[in-house]
């Protein structure tokens, strides 16, 4: 594409601080569900009170038995605690399912509608945006980011709701147990506070950039495989094999480093957890031999249970902080595509033109156009061209040719200056309705997984088989298709080896099914052999009768018979005439014409 600018993908530079607020808009952005997890929080309050309840009645089993140690264990008020433990860690257990299985549901929810709004999201997005990313970074958000989203929101979310409810639950029965042995417990869980807050900070840059190395690999990887006969031709292999090796590298240092200081969380605070352990014993013995806050064995092993379950919730925070700081970069990498600057909205348009009414009329009045706002590739193009001309378009390399068709699909917006199509402003009708308008055969072929048919009547319903016969007939691919076992159901797969010749006579075929009032060549038949071109070039020439057309051509023989030529030179018109015309004048045109017969 003429001017196209190579961008890298949108990256965070190294090392820049994270504050969650991605996260955050991930939260914001699942407040739909809001109900459901109301439910959730519910049923976690329940299975948490259980929980929490249960060390009560051990305290009270456990003073029971040691004061039936003395004189006769009461057996029936032993069996009666411990029908009710059971009856309590039952019900805790079904009400926890219960929580887990909705805030399961309610996730996958969320990840399948976030996968649907970023899929609508690429198809509202200019242009602009893709020429700035490559291929492979944005498969890599649309797959890697949101399925480590996803896997975040499934995993730590519901264990996070549980272990909130429960840490709550937990200290305010500790303190109605034992106050003194409570604000032990605490000071020695801020020191695992502590301890995770900084090597959070520390490790949060890592997980960035991760996902950055993730989205750069694959960009390679897109780039290598898709063009991997070039790689082969030019003896690249080493080459790539050195950029990836240098890619992966980095992937592996910044991984292993995030995993490295967020795998420091549970050993800390698994410390923490015994550290509290021995200060319970030591503080609770204390206050037994002396006697003071009414301390017992009942209550120290109680509270034993209580430390254990407040380690717990602050066991699983460190735990989902591994996969929470994952998913927080990549949610800043998907909402950069969420916010993004859109197309904008052209639902208020009434004004259509429709196909089978558009004459072809074209004017480009004054029109300037820069991919960067500092560079300018169109300086002051104008052209009126009547219905039914064949326009051809022709220049040197970066002269502009692609991009005034761009401009004229509506792809790219003109900076200045307008276009018509029958006198109505492309910009008063909707890019849909322009895109109708045009038939447009490219140079590179498009074709995707599916059936022949399935390729030639793309977007288009109620063809008929006679109506493929006719087409696949005019542009020589007939007598293929009927050499296939299934004819036009054939699937193309590795297995149906097309030549690139074949996968233009396809292309071409469907855009003359779509039969559009405006046709685009753009070297359309630079991957044919000479023989089967004569026979294309005659198909489109029956193709272009009636209907205004553009052909971009480097072969200038190929448009001879061209109504209208229009010779491009620096994102202007510097010519304009019919083959003869211009070859008279013996200006550009006629110099870019005999270079291609010269001989040395």
């Amino acid at each position: 594409m003429a001017g196209h600018p190579h961008g890298r993908p949108m990256m965070r530079q190294p090392g820049e601080k994270t504050d969650f607020k991605s996260m955050k808009k991930m939260l914001v952005y699942c407040k739909r569900y809001m109900p459901a997890v109301i439910v959730a929080v519910i049923l976690a309050i329940g299975g948490s009170y259980a929980t929490i309840i249960g060390p009560e009645y051990i305290s009270d089993l456990t003073n029971e038995i040691i004061a039936g140690m003395m004189m006769e264990i009461n057996m029936s008020a032993v069996r009666d605690i411990a029908v009710k433990l059971l009856v309590i860690y039952i019900a805790g257990a079904l009400l926890s399912y219960g929580q887990q299985f909705i805030t399961a549901t309610v996730t996958q929810h969320a990840a399948r509608r976030l996968r649907n709004d970023i899929d609508g999201k690429i198809n509202r997005l200019p242009l602009r945006f893709f020429d700035t990313s490559t291929k492979g970074d944005l498969l890599s958000r649309v797959t890697n980011d949101v399925d480590t989203i996803s896997q975040t929101l499934a995993q730590s979310t519901a264990n996070l709701l549980g272990a909130i409810v429960l840490l709550v639950g937990v200290m305010i029965k500790m303190f109605g147990s034992s106050v003194i042995l409570s604000l032990v417990t605490i000071a020695a869980a801020m020191l695992g506070f502590f301890s995770m807050g900084f090597i959070m900070k520390k490790s949060q840059k890592y997980f960035n950039r991760k996902q950055e190395d993730l989205g750069t690999l694959n960009g390679q990887i897109e780039e290598v495989y898709t063009n991997h006969n070039i790689v082969l031709a030019f003896g690249g292999k080493e080459a790539e094999q050195e950029k990836f090796t240098k890619i992966n590298d980095k992937l592996y240092d910044d991984n292993w480093r995030s995993q490295f200081l967020s795998g420091l969380m549970m050993p800390i605070m698994s410390f923490v957890g015994n550290l509290s352990y021995v200060l319970i014993f030591a503080v609770g013995i204390a206050f037994i031999i002396k006697d003071k806050g009414g301390m017992s064995f009942g209550t120290i092993s109680a509270f034993i249970i209580y430390s254990r379950l407040f380690q717990q919730p602050l066991g699983t925070f460190a735990q989902s902080m591994t996969s929470i700081q994952q998913a927080s970069a990549a949610s800043k990498r998907v909402f950069e595509i969420l916010e993004a600057h859109e197309l904008p909205d052209e639902s208020k348009k009434t004004m259509k033109l429709a196909p089978e009414k558009v004459r072809g009329d074209v004017e480009f009045s004054h029109v300037k156009f820069g991919y960067l706002p500092d560079k300018t590739i169109i300086h002051d193009f104008s052209a009126k061209l009547t219905a039914g001309q064949k326009v051809a378009i022709v220049g040197p390399t970066g002269a502009g040719k692609t991009t005034m068709v761009n401009l004229l699909m509506r792809f790219y917006e003109p900076d200045a200056g307008d276009i018509k199509i029958d006198g109505v402003s492309i910009r008063d009708i909707t890019r849909e309705n322009v895109h109708d308008l045009f038939d447009m055969i490219l140079q590179d072929t498009w074709l995707f997984g599916g059936t022949i048919r399935e390729n030639l009547v793309y977007n288009k319903v109620g063809v008929t088989e006679a109506e493929l016969d006719k087409v696949c007939t005019a542009v020589g691919l007939k007598h293929f298709i009927d050499t296939l076992d299934k004819g036009y159901d054939t699937e193309l797969s590795d297995t149906l080896s097309l030549s690139e010749g074949q996968k233009q006579q396809l292309t071409i075929a469907r855009a003359m099914l779509k039969d559009a009032p405006l046709l685009i060549l753009d070297e359309a038949t630079s991957s044919v052999d000479t023989r089967t071109e004569l026979v294309i070039q005659r198909a489109m020439d029956e193709l272009t009768k009636d209907r205004t057309s553009f052909v971009i051509a480097h072969r200038l023989s190929t448009i001879k018979n061209a109504d209208i030529i229009l010779v491009m030179r620096d994102g202007d018109i510097v010519e304009q005439g019919n083959h003869k015309e211009l070859l008279e004048q013996e200006g550009f045109y006629a110099e870019l014409y005999n270079s291609q017969f010269v001989t040395t």
